[in-house]
């Protein structure tokens, strides 16, 4: 086979396939055709959990201040300064990210829709998979899960019972989003950390997901 792989893929990017082929390079170039397929299929189901996670929070956070303004016109209402100090010592608020992703969505929403206060919806489509992530983290357990996150849960879910799996999806989505390999990842894992996640969201939104899921048929039909 002529060298039109590696100047596609690149050498260093293919050796990863290559290597789980044992050099065997038709079924290298199999198995990166079928990592794509792969990823198309979790990117399907990741697309339907983050929507049904994001609108779950949304809610459970505007319940917090049904009276106000909604909350990404006031992000310092949930994510005011919250300083913590690193190893070193140094002082920084933690929160300020958070912030800056809300300021910036609504940035982007009022370019979108050439309004100075668009939809809030419009709004929470443009904030990333990332921050709904970190929802879940440790640092934010008393100021947001306790009183008002826990909510868009199941009753009686813990927060780790959350994190731990919503993390590796944030993991998995930036492999996905990258087109990195996921040959050796353990994707029988992550796709049952996406039912976990939605069945915690609601039973019907989990049962919805694997009846049209495309994962399972792409994990079987790897080379």
């Amino acid at each position: 086979m002529s060298d039109w792989i590696d100047d596609w893929l690149s050498t260093p990017r293919f050796d990863v396939y290559l290597a789980d082929a044992a050099g065997d390079r038709d079924l290298a170039l199999a198995r990166y055709d079928w990592n794509a397929r792969a990823a198309a299929a979790f990117h399907h189901d990741l697309g339907h959990l983050e929507v049904g996670l994001r609108n779950a929070y949304d809610r459970a956070l505007r319940a917090a201040a049904p009276d106000g303004p909604h909350w990404v016109f006031a992000p310092d209402r949930h994510f005011s300064p919250l300083l913590e100090r690193t190893r070193r010592g140094k002082v920084y608020d933690s929160n300020e990210t958070s912030r800056k992703v809300i300021d910036a969505a609504v940035r982007s929403a009022r370019r979108a829709t050439g309004t100075s206060r668009p939809d809030p919806g419009k709004v929470i489509a443009e904030i990333g998979f990332g921050f709904w992530r970190y929802l879940s983290a440790r640092r934010l357990s008393e100021r947001l899960w306790v009183p008002y996150l826990h909510h868009a849960f199941r009753p009686g879910t813990g927060r780790p019972a959350v994190d731990g799996p919503v993390g590796r999806l944030h993991d998995l989505r930036n492999r996905v989003a990258h087109n990195e390999p996921l040959i050796r990842r353990n994707l029988d894992a992550r796709y049952a950390d996406i039912l976990t996640v939605a069945g915690l969201l609601s039973a019907e939104l989990r049962e919805h997901i694997a009846g049209q899921s495309p994962v399972p048929g792409a994990l079987a039909d790897r080379p």
